[in-house]
């Protein structure tokens, strides 16, 4: 039963895409590039990325490679980055709304997530990001929930306080930026797209399409991701 889960799973995947990023051109068509109070319109500063940085995320083929061989069953379709790269320059606003980037948690292991109200399968998983937040989340490990909805705070807020969701962190960018950065670096099809990023910022592991993020198999692939090498 597992296999034959793993094995739907991928196909499934390729539906739901088509349609979200459908969803998303859309929503780049109606974008408004006024900049409402709130959590939203700060850029970031740029965080820098050496050589140094680009070598040694590189050089983490085998343990990405590992790392996506423990995604299974409800995470499956995690795959393994090819090469690592360092994504500690990604920038959004945290959530007190100030400019930030990845590489403000260096030292942590990061799940990225990207998702938005008009999205439903970004929806539907939003629960289970709250529920793995609350049960891995700590001084090593961080479920990072980027909300990207054009506009202002309202329906984003409405939707969180409407779901009942209140571990996860509320990050923010209503400019498309961070989703126009995943997808020129071949990462994002659509949304919702989540990212598994090592505490030295090196990306090891992502997917598109939505997941079960509060089951033992995501709870396994975070144990995994934290462990030392």
């Amino acid at each position: 039963m597992a296999e034959e889960k793993r094995s739907l799973f991928p196909a499934l995947r390729l539906v739901l895409i088509a349609g979200i990023a459908g969803a998303l051109a859309g929503a780049v068509a109606v974008y408004v590039t006024s900049r409402p109070a709130g959590n939203n319109g700060a850029v970031a500063p740029a965080a820098s990325v050496s050589e140094a940085d680009v070598a040694a995320c590189a050089a983490k083929a085998d343990r990405a490679a590992s790392i996506a061989a423990s995604a299974r069953g409800d995470v499956a379709a995690m795959l393994a980055a090819d090469p690592p790269q360092s994504l500690k320059a990604l920038a959004f606003n945290d959530p007190e709304g100030k400019p930030m980037t990845l590489a403000d948690r260096a030292g942590k292991t990061v799940l990225l997530n990207l998702w938005a109200t008009w999205c439903f399968p970004c929806r539907e998983e939003m629960p289970a990001l709250d529920a793995l937040q609350r049960d891995a989340g700590g001084d090593a490990f961080e479920v990072i929930a980027v909300n990207v909805d054009t506009g202002d705070d309202a329906k984003p807020k409405k939707f969180l306080a409407d779901t009942g969701i209140d571990t996860l962190g509320y990050y923010r960018d209503n400019t498309l930026s961070l989703f126009n950065d995943l997808k020129k670096r071949g990462l994002a099809l659509g949304l919702p797209v989540t990212l598994l990023i090592d505490a030295e910022g090196c990306l090891l592991a992502h997917m598109n399409g939505p997941a079960h993020w509060s089951g033992d198999d995501a709870k396994a692939l975070v144990g995994a991701a934290t462990a030392k090498p």
